[in-house]
């Protein structure tokens, strides 16, 4: 059985935040067709991937929700997403 999540393009859209604190691992990702929570849920667990201009690949996992218009939030645990990753291509595997 496939999935048809795979292969689905998104957009990193900020880093996890609080008043003062900034969770670089953490990052807010967007994608296209998931408009609400409850669609959102279908995210979780899966990978998601960005492709640095050099080639190489990292690779987080989607482990939560984000709010209630279908953004998640995923853990990229080595070390986490650069800042030049901000409004690019995101794709889950």
């Amino acid at each position: 059985m496939t999935d048809k999540l795979q292969g689905v393009v998104g957009v990193f859209v900020n880093y996890r935040q609080s008043k003062s604190v900034v969770h670089h691992k953490h990052a807010i990702l967007k994608f296209p067709g998931i408009l609400t929570r409850k669609a959102a849920f279908r995210l979780i667990g899966k990978v998601a991937v960005w492709e640095t201009p050099t080639g190489k690949e990292l690779k987080g996992k989607i482990t939560r929700v984000h709010g209630k218009n279908g953004a998640v939030v995923a853990n990229f645990k080595k070390a986490g997403l650069p800042g030049q990753a901000l409004g690019k291509p995101i794709t889950i595997r």
